[in-house]
């Protein structure tokens, strides 16, 4: 079951709980009331000007029906044209949207969208006349040429920790896309024989 959330419009007016009511029902609620508490409190005084200024700007057209976020009533007036929802991950990212931004579910399925993007990219490149080379692409010669081993040792990086399943990561699906194809291209051949 999914929740839906009151879509946020900034000129609805809702009456303003009192401060008893919210410290009710939010734990520390109203811990800043007082301004000697508050680091902000002399640039928020009456008549200090910040020069913001800020008119809501014309809305750029929809040439496809965009992914729209159940907390928001419209899209945000400038937004991503490059890269239309497309294929089985288009589909996963549409079905996000069906979920608050709050839930888990909607993220996972944006980064499996993003997984799934991914590889229709690369069985799209192996039927191209310049599949994707993951040897060049990914980098992993400079190891040998650009000092790359030495400079994981004794720098304190980050990265160290995981480097261990980079290669498992990067080489994993091609090793499993190539094991998929001779074990197709046997069960053809004995499906042929028999």
């Amino acid at each position: 079951m999914t929740q839906t959330a009151t879509p946020y419009i900034s000129g609805k007016r809702i009456p303003p709980k009192s401060a008893e009511e919210l410290r009710t029902q939010i734990p520390g609620w109203g811990a800043d009331l007082d301004p000697a508490d508050r680091p902000s409190y002399p640039r928020e005084q009456p008549g200090i000007e910040t020069g913001a200024r800020w008119d809501f700007p014309e809305r750029q057209p929809e040439k496809w029906p965009r992914e729209r976020s159940v907390e928001h009533a419209f899209l945000t007036p400038v937004f991503g044209t490059s890269t239309p929802p497309a294929g089985v991950s288009g589909a996963i990212r549409k079905y996000a949207y069906k979920y608050s931004e709050g839930r888990a579910a909607h993220w996972l399925l944006l980064i499996a969208a993003d997984r799934v993007d991914a590889g229709e990219h690369h069985l799209k490149s192996l039927v191209t006349l310049r599949p994707d080379n993951p040897v060049t692409e990914t980098g992993v010669l400079t190891e040998f040429s650009a000092h790359g081993v030495r400079s994981r040792f004794g720098q304190k990086r980050a990265d160290v920790n995981h480097q261990w399943i980079d290669p498992v990561v990067v080489a994993g699906p091609w090793v499993l896309a190539g094991l998929g194809a001779v074990a197709a291209f046997r069960a053809l051949r004995k499906h042929r024989t028999a």
